[in-house]
Order: structure tokens, then sequence, then C-alpha cells
């Protein structure tokens, strides 16, 4: 048999099976055909039911090969549930939110969760002279994620801009939408699935991996609807900015008469920065901000399956993309992609709100941002990485005072919880690194991609990825710090990550050493060193670890053990 060749695992599994004495069994509470006797239906639906529990204990056993969720560093999806809140999941677990008339409670709490993100994100409002309630005039929806809040967001755009040039008696064809090179796919979605004309504005290194700012002008004509501007890249983290995209939008309306909105896509940074980053003006505090998107699901901190989308005002809304129903007993008003889902979501978001505070969402925040600098720091300190990712880059004065410029009553801010971050750029929690100039000019022959793989047998999932064009040849390395990632999690990741990075360097210069025939006395050496070396890296280690242990403790392993008794 040529050992290369690809096999069909699960077929000849079923033909070995077939050829396999068996007793026959019946139907019992501990043991079925599926135990044994045949594979479990993959295809097909079964003709006849089978026990419950043998089949909860079957997937449960073939979902226990996924990763573990803690040590996903690869995104930025909340992993973490309180008992508390996955109480309040198994009670409200069959609701769903698109039945106004059953479930009145549960839009209402949708509907306090909207008022809140308005309020959070700065929508003009007046206060109830009763109460002293903020009350505005915004609108939106809750999501299944982010994804559909940016598809809704796009639509309002385009259909607003559609109405006005009807209005004016111009074309509607043609329509264009601008967003950076670093957008989330979700964004490129909007553009392809409903027939608006992407122009991409590049990054670029001197832009800090960002929409380059001053490529926008040029991109825009009478049939742009919009831009999405993002606040916490997919890439580094970092936040784009918003002000001075604004200050260059209303130049281009002064010149041009064009008045072209913005749209946030805060995925991530719609929950972060509000907390630790009160000063920056990135929200509907700018004039030109007429739409906010959010996950709710990540630095929200529900579980996953919750984004948002609000409108500043009611009137951004167009009346053209709102659908009254007589559905279930009731009239209601939606505008969504979706219809029936799940409504647990919305109430662990409020759940949140009431449980954290403010504070207890700066507090969270600030945690992982500690964390995220003191990885960033180290990660420089070895000398075998860079970070691009700029939240541990302190400003000076001058530099804070420029980004920093939304007043504030700093009376409310009542901890330098919610301000001490604001001595540093502005950025979510994330950590994107590469190997160092030094050390690539030094292994030129060795993949970053290999750092990744290692860390993924050690557990962690840390993903390597090229830059958009423009900075292709770049690869990234990216941890995302979320609340599940403590300091005792952080210190067995900073030491993984050196032990595989000092491996990778070890390993590269072994080879080297190998290439040169001179070292290499005859072919059996050269065997056994390359032998070494796979099983070092196949083994993350473990394999040089344990040779280094039995030189320096004298304990025996391998084949030339005294002692064969087995690990209890």
């Amino acid at each position: 048999m040529v050992l290369c060749k690809h096999l069909d695992a699960l077929k000849l599994e079923s033909e070995i099976l077939k050829k396999t004495p068996q007793a026959r069994l019946k139907k019992e509470e501990f043991i079925d055909a599926y135990d044994s006797h045949k594979n479990i239906p993959k295809y097909e639906i079964p003709s006849e039911p089978a026990n419950e529990q043998l089949i909860y204990k079957y997937l449960s056993q073939e979902l226990s090969l996924d990763g573990n969720p803690t040590l996903n560093l690869a995104s930025f999806v909340n992993t973490y549930a309180s008992d508390p809140s996955i109480r309040l999941i198994q009670d409200n677990l069959t609701k769903n939110l698109a039945d106004n008339d059953e479930y009145p409670s549960l839009i209402d709490v949708e509907t306090r969760c909207i008022t809140i993100l308005s309020n959070l994100w700065h929508a003009p409002h007046k206060v109830d002279e009763v109460t002293g309630d903020k009350i505005t005039n915004s609108i939106g929806t809750a999501t299944t994620g982010s994804s559909e809040a940016i598809m809704l967001a796009g639509l309002a755009l385009k259909k607003r801009w559609q109405l006005k040039r009807k209005a004016e008696g111009k074309s509607t064809e043609n329509p264009n939408i601008l967003m950076a090179t670093c957008a989330q796919v979700a964004l490129e979605k909007f553009a392809t699935y409903f027939d608006v004309e992407n122009r991409l504005i590049p990054i670029t290194e001197k832009s800090g991996h960002l929409i380059d700012v001053s490529k926008i002008k040029e991109n825009i004509d009478e049939n742009t609807i919009g831009i999405f501007v993002i606040v916490g890249s997919t890439f580094t983290g970092a936040f784009e900015p918003v002000e001075e995209i604004a200050r260059l939008l209303d130049e281009v309306e002064k010149e041009r008469g064009l008045n072209i909105r913005i749209h946030i896509d805060g995925a991530s940074g719609g929950f972060v920065a509000p907390f630790i980053f009160p000063h920056l003006k990135w929200d509907f505090a700018n004039p030109r901000v007429d739409s906010i998107s959010t996950s709710g699901h990540k630095y929200g901190l529900t579980t996953v399956g919750l984004g948002w989308v609000i409108w500043k005002d009611s009137d951004l809304l167009p009346k053209e993309l709102r659908f009254s129903l007589d559905y279930l007993g009731g009239v209601e008003e939606t505008f969504g992609l979706n219809f029936s889902r799940p409504g647990f979501p919305v109430i662990t978001q409020y759940y949140n709100f009431l449980t954290l505070g403010r504070q207890g969402y700066a507090k969270v925040f600030d945690s992982c941002m500690t964390n995220a600098r003191l990885l960033s720091n180290f990660y420089e300190a070895t000398g075998y990485f860079e970070v691009l990712s700029v939240i541990h880059h302190k400003l000076t004065p001058a530099e804070k005072k420029a980004i920093y410029t939304r007043e504030v009553d700093d009376k409310k801010l009542d901890s330098k919880i919610y301000t001490i971050n604001e001595n540093f750029q502005p950025g979510l929690p994330v950590v994107a690194f590469r190997f160092s100039k030094a050390i690539r000019d030094k292994y030129p022959e060795l993949p970053q991609e290999l750092f990744s793989s290692l860390m993924r047998k050690k557990g962690y999932i840390i993903p390597n990825y090229h830059l958009p064009p423009n900075e292709n040849d770049t690869e990234l390395l990216r941890v995302v710090v979320r609340n599940t990632l403590s300091l005792n999690l952080l210190e067995r990741l900073i030491k993984d990550s050196t032990d595989v990075a000092e491996l990778l360097f070890k390993a590269a210069d072994s080879v080297n050493e190998i290439t040169s025939v001179k070292n290499i006395e005859s072919e059996e050496e050269k065997r056994l060193e390359i032998h070494r070396l796979l099983a070092i890296i196949s083994s993350a280690g473990d394999v040089e670890t344990r040779e280094k242990d039995k030189k320096e403790e004298h304990t025996d392993c391998g084949k030339d053990k005294n002692s064969y008794r087995g690990i209890c």
C-alpha cells in the first residue's frame, strides 16, 4: 500500500465493521447498536427512534472534540455566561422575538435595550421634566448579529439616496459606498448582495493599517450613498478616525454640495469605547454619524446570536423599508432580514446592563486592556516579535488633547476606571503581532504560520493571516483579549508563546546546520537529526523537554527506560 495515498476512512471503517463478528443486541437502557454495531446516521433520518440519553451521550462525545472556547483567542465572540443568565436563557429558550403580541414583556425589554444604547451613544434627547429620563427619538432593532445590522444600515443609506435622487428627477442607477479594505466581510457582503458598487479605500502602514483618509475625497461622487467607518478593526483592533473623516465630509459638502453620511461599524468598539474612552467623539455626538451597529454577543457580553442597529432619529429609517404586519393577533412594525428568532439573547443583554452597570462594564474592559497591554509589551520586550496594534502606545498631552475631544461632565466619571485608558491610543483589547524584523531577517525560511500551528497543539487558537491588498505581504498573528483571559491564563500564554518561538528558532538553526553537509558525518546522523527535529516540532517541544529531564534529573524514559509502569 502506498503510504501517502488518500484514504476514505469512513468507507474503510464501514467495510471492516460489516465483516466484524457481533453479538445480537437487544435495545437496553445502557447500550444500543450505535455503541459498536453500526455507525450513527449521517445522511438520512433513521426509521426507528432511539434512547434520548444515549443520543445525548453520542453527540456529547463528538462535540467534545471541539476546541476549548476559553482558549479561542481568535474570536471576538463572548464565551462566558454566568449561572443566573443561563437560568434566564433556560426560562425563555422558546420565546420568539418576532411575536410581539404573545411576548409583550420580551418586546418591552428589547425597546429598553435600544433606548439604553441610544443614550449610551449620545443620541439627541429631551429630558422628561417629571422623571428626569432621557427621551430620544431614535429607532433601532435587535438582529441576529452585527452582520445583519450592517445590511440594514446599508439598506437605509441606499433607500434614502434613492428617494432623494427620485425627488430631484435624477437616475438611481450605480450607487456606491465607501469603506476601507480592512472592512469585515459583512460590509463587503452588503455591497455585493444589494447591488452597490464597493469603493474600497486602501489601508497603508502610514495610515496605521486603517482607512487612508487622504483617498476618500477622490472616491466620492453624486452616487455615493455613504461611508462605513470602522470603530474596531478586526485586523489590529484600532479605531478609524471618525472626527477626521467627518471634517473631510463637511469639506466635501461645502465644496460640492454632497451630503455624505456616516454609518459606524462598532461590532466590538460600540461597547468598548463608551465605557473606557468617554472623551472620544466617535458616536452620535458627531453630527455626521446617522447610524451605529454593534454585536451584543461580543463585548456586549451576551451569548452568541445578538446584534443591534440604531438610527439616531426615526426619520433616518425610511418608511418604505418598514413593514406593518397583522401577525398572531396583533399589528407590528418590523424591519429586518430575519423574522422568527430566539428572544433570550435580548434578555441576557438587558440582564448585563442591569447587573454590570457602567462601572461593571468599565472594570471588565479595563481588565481586558490591562492584560492586552501587558502581552503587547512582553512580546516587544522579547525581541522575537513586533506589535502592530497600538493600544499600548502612550500619548503625549498634546496627542491626548487632539484625540479625546468630546466634552463630558467629569463629575459623572467618579473613578479613574473610566479615563485611565485615555492615556493610550484608543482601540480594542487586541494584540496584533508578527516576528520582529531581526527574526525575519535571520530566519527568512521560517513560516510564521508554524507558530500558530504549534500554539494550536497547546490548545490556543491564534490565527495567522495576511493584511488586505496594499499590505498583503504582511502576515499577522492576533490575540483577542476577552474577559475569560485572566492574568493566570495570560502567564501560561506568555510562557507557551516564548517556548514555541524559541523551539522554532532552534529548529531553524538545526535545519540550517543539517543542510550544511560538512557538519553531518553520515547519512545515518542526518536521518536521526531530522527525525529528532520532526519529533520536537510535532510534539511542540515535549520530546526535547523529556530528553532534558532525563539528562538533568536522571529520569529514564523512552525505549531505554528501566521501568515499564504505566501512568495511572
